[in-house]
């Protein structure tokens, strides 16, 4: 009789480690190793000491109470704790380039080493020359506009 509370108790005390590593400790940690060493040394006792049946009894039984402890915590909204509530609405860079146009010019306000800052009309944008280096205070025109990747060019006078 002993032998079976040793072993329902490693079970048990497995399984418990197993759900707080659910629900509590983020990523794979030594208490969900532990607790899933603990899990199967208890399976594997009960094949070793008791046979086949017993074994499989265990197993099952294991297995059943895993499934409906992981069905009461979805049940009971322990899950909505951990799940995100709120939505995302922005978006990134929207609008960015809205009436920027091949064409325009402007004004490198930072040096462009290829990468820069340039203004066109009364707003500045990041903005990419064809990777030649160009001063800041250059008169710049867009040649190419993808996305918010905006391509200028120095114009020579």
């Amino acid at each position: 009789m002993g032998e079976w509370i040793a072993i329902i108790l490693l079970v048990i005390i497995g399984l418990i480690l197993i759900y707080i590593e659910l629900l509590f400790v983020p990523g794979t940690t030594v208490v969900g190793v532990v607790g899933f060493a603990l899990t199967c040394a208890g399976i594997y006792l009960t094949y070793e000491k008791h046979g086949a049946l017993a074994g499989n009894y265990m197993l099952v039984g294991s297995f059943l109470i895993s499934v409906v402890a992981i069905y009461f915590s979805f049940k009971s909204k322990s899950w909505d704790r951990f799940s995100l509530k709120d939505t995302n609405k922005g978006k990134f860079n929207e609008g960015y380039s809205l009436g920027l146009e091949v064409g325009m010019e402007g004004i490198a306000i930072s040096d462009l080493k290829p990468v820069g800052k340039g203004e066109f009309g009364d707003k500045s944008y990041e903005v990419v020359s064809m990777g030649s280096h160009i001063e800041s205070g250059s008169r710049i025109e867009i040649i190419k506009v993808l996305g918010n990747r905006i391509t200028v060019e120095r114009i020579n006078n």
